[in-house]
């Protein structure tokens, strides 16, 4: 017997940011594999006998293997449970997501993938500002601040990343911002290109500031904060 797996996008923290079919997953669910920062009152849809397995990955704190992960998925399933795999954001956005279909798919168990609000969407309506702007930002480009290592990767396009006229988002760049800053300056990014620091989006807890790409590093060093760090930089990044 066979069941199904339902990766659901849960956004960035606020439950009012699900969707509606995302709930509807959530209450049906008979077993919730949910992301560190899809837990709290976001799990208060879920019914009351729904096995809840944390499986989140955070920077620098002990977290089960992907491995570990997608079998518990595969188990799960296998044994006829419908499922919710639970994803910060939106599943497809630096979320682990293709390895997890990947295992389903060998394993021969049906999916659907429930598309939510990134954080990025999220920290843009929270400041005010749109993610592209007619005549100065016609293009818009999301990457992430570490790889596999945790060092900035070492393939990214700088020229793209240098361009003025396009809004760039980094997911996960606190630690090696300081490193990308330094090689945009060098492709010829100015250092007074505007930046916002987004921590925490859409819970309690958040902070929206506005910079530039040239203060970024120093504050970054000095930031004491547990709470996911993204960053905006390009003309849409400029408090109007």
């Amino acid at each position: 017997m066979s069941g199904f797996v339902s990766f659901v996008s849960s956004g960035p923290g606020d439950p009012e940011l699900l969707t509606v079919k995302a709930v509807k997953r959530l209450e049906a669910a008979d077993a919730v594999l949910f992301d560190d920062l899809s837990s709290g009152p976001i799990l208060s849809h879920a019914k009351d006998d729904a096995d809840l397995v944390g499986v989140g990955k955070r920077a620098g704190r002990p977290s089960p293997k992907q491995d570990h992960v997608s079998r518990l998925l595969v188990d799960y399933a296998s044994a006829g449970a419908k499922v919710v795999r639970l994803k910060s954001g939106d599943s497809g956005i630096f979320g682990r997501l293709e390895e997890e279909i990947t295992a389903l798919r060998e394993a021969g168990i049906k999916y659907e993938v429930i598309p939510g609000v990134t954080a990025a969407s999220a920290a843009a309506a929270a400041a005010g500002i749109p993610l592209t702007r007619r005549l100065t930002a016609r293009r818009l480009q999301y990457i992430t601040g570490h790889d596999v290592t945790g060092e900035l990767p070492e393939d990214l396009n700088l020229a793209a990343l240098a361009d003025p006229n396009a809004t760039t988002v980094v997911y996960m760049g606190k630690r090696t911002f300081a490193s990308l800053a330094e090689l945009l300056v060098t492709h010829g990014l100015p250092a007074e290109t505007p930046a916002m620091l987004a921590l925490a989006v859409s819970t309690p807890d958040q902070q929206l500031s506005h910079h530039t790409i040239g203060e970024l590093p120093t504050l970054l060093r000095e930031l004491q904060t547990t709470a996911p760090v993204l960053i905006l930089y390009g003309p849409l990044a400029e408090p109007e």
